[in-house]
């Protein structure tokens, strides 16, 4: 009889949701099952209507999430010949802050056919930049009162987290906003509906919901101040307790039990943030290593032994990715998306005909020719802000640029621009680090980009002048979730008592990227210009792109 504990991790993307059963005992990653959302990213029309959404909105429909649970789980468990019996927890991340409306009996108000065709009744997911203008009020109003919250995250408040996007619906949906009983991270509501417990976790309400392990919320006062209709808002509409990460939120249900094909009561970790779980994942529970989860955008964390004051930090928070230390976030909000965005509008067919030819991904015939450039070849520089500025200017409405293009210009030059301009915004994240006395000397990187595109992991390596290294595991997020399952489930059930002895167990390291000396040089006369246009158009130099935003939502608006 096979004795083998396993735990389950499922990481809730931007287009699908995975789930990964592992082997506690040494970390091996027994099955992986992936399902798309059926609706994927709602950024055009709201389903089954002809409701058109406005610009910089992204929704999704929480009914996918469910249809991960009820398809991944089962199918992992029947390719791998495990018995449930042998699960002894599980574990979810998401992506965040991505978050909905909820009733009082736990259902999101989209899945109410009364709120059905309005939009701010859906999960409004983590790329939804259409709060901006209540991001750019709460941080202006914060700092005139002076609140002592704002320097923890870097002295601005994000269009993509919590309380602007609830303010939104406030000024957009009243209605909505009344008739939510509270508002949920998808991470907490998806945990909701496997366990029957109503809890948050300290991860998400710390880094998007301003929340502190000692100071909890901002005061009504801040609240009321932005509107007299937010001053109860804590106590009305997010009064779920907060639990600390690796903790058991519930047992699963007897209904979802039967649902995902598992055993009733096995331990149900308190959700989590996908790019937070990546870090002990990868393998990473000290200070002085940041991790870089890297896909359609990069997250960057690191711990630290103080809280310091970090300019365009996304958040620090204490216990926040691990007991212990204090977890500090930066994040680049485009980088596969951005690469993305290039091959499917700019790249001529002729490329497309070659990599079939090659049988070859458009990607990696575009990363074979960029690699044999040299290095400056090109005469371009590009700046990362194809969906705003996360860190360290904290600004969606940031716009891309490209500059030194002629009519010599080839797409594999401009490939390969882009993949540096990335580079140079992780960069000066971690300056903006060092200088603030959280000191990095490693890097981490996991994420789907790292293993396949090894150009681009050479670039990083080359800008930032650090060794990275490149987790065994294929699905971090994933396996930090089931580490946390693990953990939650204790080493009485077969699993670990702390995150530190999963770590020290489940993980290990594949691949390093060293940097090449002569490169390092090299990139820091392109980086420095890097800067000098970061500057120029990121800190008030010249607004053109918002003024250009302007005139396009004018012009939208016109037609």
């Amino acid at each position: 009889m096979n004795k083998k504990k396993y735990t389950i991790g499922i990481d809730f993307g931007t287009q699908s949701g995975r789930a990964l059963l592992v082997e506690v005992e040494t970390g091996r990653e027994v099955a992986d099952a992936v399902v798309s959302y059926p609706d994927g990213v709602i950024d055009e029309k709201l389903p089954g209507t002809d409701i058109v959404l406005e610009y910089d909105w992204a929704l999704q429909n929480p009914d996918d999430y469910l249809e991960v649970l009820r398809k991944a789980v089962p199918q992992v468990l029947k390719e791998a010949g495990v018995d449930a019996a042998n699960v002894i927890g599980l574990g979810i991340d998401f992506t965040s802050c991505t978050m909905l409306p909820v009733s009082k009996d736990g259902q999101a108000l989209c899945q109410l056919p009364e709120f059905r065709n309005n939009p701010h009744a859906w999960v409004k997911l983590w790329k939804h930049h259409a709060a901006q203008e209540e991001a750019n009020k709460i941080n202006k109003i914060a700092e005139e009162r002076g609140e002592k919250f704002l320097a923890r995250y870097g002295g601005k408040i994000s269009s993509e987290w919590f309380i602007a996007k609830i303010w939104q619906i406030l000024n957009e949906a009243p209605e909505i906003y009344l008739a939510a009983d509270r508002f949920m991270e998808a991470t907490d509501w998806v945990t909701m509906q496997m366990t029957g417990v109503d809890v948050r976790c300290s991860c998400s309400a710390g880094y998007k919901a301003i929340w502190h392990k000692k100071d909890g919320y901002p005061a009504k006062e801040f609240f009321g101040a932005l509107d007299p209709k937010l001053e109860n808002l804590v106590e009305e509409k997010l009064y779920s307790a907060v639990v600390p990460i690796g903790t058991m939120a519930g047992g699963l249900t007897s209904y979802m039990a039967e649902q995902m094909g598992l055993n009733a009561g096995i331990a149900v970790a308190v959700g989590n943030v996908d790019a937070h779980a990546a870090v002990p994942a990868a393998g990473v529970v000290e200070p002085g290593k940041m991790v870089m989860s890297m896909g359609t955008s990069i997250c960057h964390i690191v711990l630290g032994t103080e809280e310091k004051v970090v300019p365009g930090m996304c958040g620090v928070v204490e216990d926040g990715v691990v007991p212990g230390y204090f977890g500090y976030e930066a994040g680049q909000s485009a980088v596969g998306d951005i690469f993305e965005w290039f091959v499917e509008n700019c790249v001529p067919e002729a490329y497309w005909q070659k990599a079939r030819e090659k049988k070859q991904s458009i990607h990696q015939l575009l990363e074979d020719m960029a690699a044999s450039l040299a290095l400056g070849e090109s005469g371009l520089i590009a700046l990362d802000w194809w969906n705003g500025n996360r860190s360290v200017l904290v600004d969606a409405d940031l716009t891309g640029v490209f500059l030194g293009a002629t009519l010599l210009s080839k797409p594999e030059e401009m490939y390969r621009a882009l993949i540096e301009a990335t580079a140079f915004g992780t960069n000066l994240i971690i300056e903006t680090f060092s200088q603030a006395g959280v000191p990095i000397d490693e890097l981490y990187a996991c994420g789907g980009l790292p293993r396949k595109n090894r150009l681009l992991m050479q670039i990083y390596a080359d800008v930032t002048g650090k060794e990275i290294y490149i987790p065994t595991s294929q699905q971090t997020p994933a396996l930090g979730a089931a580490m946390f399952g693990a953990v939650a489930a204790g080493k009485t059930n077969g699993g670990y008592d702390s995150i530190y002895e999963a770590a020290a167990r489940m993980t290990s390291i594949k691949t390093v990227f060293k940097p090449i000396a002569k490169n390092v040089a090299q990139y820091a006369k392109l980086y420095a210009e890097y800067k000098l246009l970061h500057d120029y158009f990121g800190r008030g130099g010249n607004d053109v792109m918002k003024r250009l935003k302007e005139i396009k939502k004018d012009a939208k608006n016109c037609k």
